[in-house]
């Protein structure tokens, strides 16, 4: 074991021997990797080895925790008789049992503390494929972003978006004028499906306080990497759900952290287990998502490793990034697993000691086919090694201990409550009370408001000075009175005619009337 090094276990020689150490190195931990292998032969072991390792030295680790069984990793291991002889014939000494520092994290906020991220960080592509929409109605949230930003709304969670939903189908014809087609149908169709989110859980994830990535980034005092697990068991059951919120995680990481080149050791090692779902059923775009954030967060300093049964799993153009690899047995019993077992032994450096393809289908359970990057960068040739045991405990760990854990975790009063600030549901809740309030004023006060209205719109038009002014209120109220009897026709008297009026009704000597006369001759030539 070295300190600039992952000890995974050792290797088998043609004589059946164990002697030559297999090892990650870890300026080469944020090349990213993969852990492949049927359901049962090691690949939960390997994650929780590799997570141990990156902790003490110093890195922290996020994980998902899909069966339960990678919370052992938050207690202290036993020293079994099997875990001893395994460690013996790796020549794994000492062979020291001890407990990680642990974060647990659930989006459910049921076996860890709430994650919670906001609509807007999570962004119209996400939350399109979230919710599986088509071209069209995915143009529509693309709208609906856009108009929360033109209009100062706030979206942070559901409500706040389906709020915004409804307002933009009852103004579809002036958006569509603006933005394109805003159809009805399309904005019912998505509210659907924000329902069927709602309904798995999802409001439980929009919200506030939103995930801080720092808190995921954490070390100790000792200078151990914290590990952060995700409790995923409730979570599989909303698999897509579970693929966006690590996408999501993932992109985050992507445009916050600052480039750091090659360290000597990764910032963060964040591992995707069930890393079929992210990919199954993906528009083109998604995908060339994933193959962006892959190539360029490692200049960030982050590894990704994705844990899944099956290579096919991952697009070529992901697996091509992926360095160091460790693949557990798979099953070669229909054409479609030869196929996989023929592309798990075709993606290694061959080894002239043993066919790698006949290799994969014969190793037991602890055992796996490793290549991990060495001197260069450059893949090693492919060994069969025994992986090591844990330090940590193997299984999962009781409801108590992990109340324990999370009552001493050093985020446990920022996520536990909720808050629930002003937001997009809120202002347009204001807006409407406005415009009915408005509408519920008496009909003279909309006579009065409507009669300013024109004054307003009047102001810079040619006006006699001094005609009309000095009225009493009891003339305007004879005025309104007027008003209400004109039939529906009669239009508004223009300014020249209202101030002849204004003379003739404070004229009253006959040298005043000639003068009207003298006017109203000249404007008739």
């Amino acid at each position: 074991m070295a300190d600039d090094s992952i000890f995974i276990g050792a290797s088998r020689k043609p004589d059946d021997s164990y002697q030559r150490p297999e090892q990650l190195l870890l300026k080469y931990g944020n090349r990213h990797g993969m852990v492949t292998g049927a359901t049962g032969t090691g690949k939960t072991v390997t994650l929780q080895i590799l997570a141990e390792g990156f902790s003490n030295a110093g890195v922290p680790v996020f994980a998902a925790d899909i069966k339960g069984d990678l919370s052992g990793i938050a207690a202290i291991g036993t020293a079994q008789d099997f875990l001893l002889k395994r460690a013996e014939t790796i020549k794994l000494e000492p062979y020291d049992v001890q407990e990680f520092p642990v974060i647990f994290w659930d989006l459910f906020g049921e076996q860890g503390h709430p994650i919670r991220a906001t609509v807007s960080e999570m962004g119209p592509l996400l939350l399109s494929r979230l919710m599986n929409l088509t071209e069209a109605q995915e143009g529509v949230v693309n709208i609906a972003f856009r108009l929360a930003d033109e209009e100062g709304l706030l979206l942070l969670d559901m409500k706040d978006l389906q709020a915004l939903l409804a307002t933009m189908a009852a103004r579809a014809d002036e958006l569509s004028a603006r933005y394109g087609n805003v159809n009805k149908a399309s904005v019912g169709a998505i509210q659907r499906s924000l329902l069927i989110l709602e309904q798995q859980g999802g409001n439980n994830f929009f919200g506030e306080p939103a995930l801080r990535i720092s808190d995921i980034m954490r070390t100790t005092p000792d200078g151990r990497g914290a590990i952060s697990v995700l409790a995923a068991d409730k979570l599989m059951m909303s698999p897509r759900l579970y693929a966006t919120f690590l996408l999501w995680l993932m992109s985050e990481l992507f445009e916050q952290l600052p480039e750091v080149g090659d360290p000597e050791k990764p910032r963060l090692v964040f591992f995707f287990d069930e890393a079929h779902l992210l990919f199954d059923e993906a528009p083109k775009a998604l995908i060339d998502r994933v193959e962006q954030v892959v190539r360029l967060i490692r200049s960030k300093g982050v590894g990704v490793y994705f844990v899944t049964q099956n290579p096919l799993d991952i697009p070529e153009t992901v697996l091509a990034q992926l360095g160091n690899r460790i693949q557990h047995a798979l099953r070669a019993y229909t054409p479609r697993e030869q196929k996989a077992v023929r592309v798990a032994a075709d993606t290694f450096r061959p080894n002239p000691d043993f066919d790698c393809f006949q290799a994969i289908t014969q190793l037991g359970t602890g055992e796996a086919l490793v290549s991990t990057l060495e001197a260069k960068g450059i893949p090693a040739m492919v060994q069969r090694t025994l992986i090591r045991p844990p330090s940590s405990r193997l299984g999962p760990i009781t409801p108590e201990e992990r109340r324990k854990v999370m009552s001493a975790s050093p985020v446990a009063s920022q996520y536990d409550t909720a808050v629930d600030r002003e937001s997009a549901f809120e202002m347009l809740q204001k807006r409407a009370a406005e415009s009915v309030r408005r509408d519920d004023r008496p009909a003279d006060d909309r006579r009065d408001r409507d009669r300013d209205d024109d004054r307003r719109e009047d102001k810079g038009r040619w006006t006699l000075p001094d005609f009309g002014q000095g009225r009493r209120d009891d003339d305007d109220d004879d005025d309104r009175e007027r008003s209400r009897r004109k039939p529906s026709g009669y239009q508004r008297q223009t300014v020249t005619e209202a101030a002849i009026k204004s003379v003739v009704r404070s004229v009253g000597s006959s040298l005043g009337r000639a003068l009207v006369r003298g006017i109203l001759g000249s404007l008739r030539r």
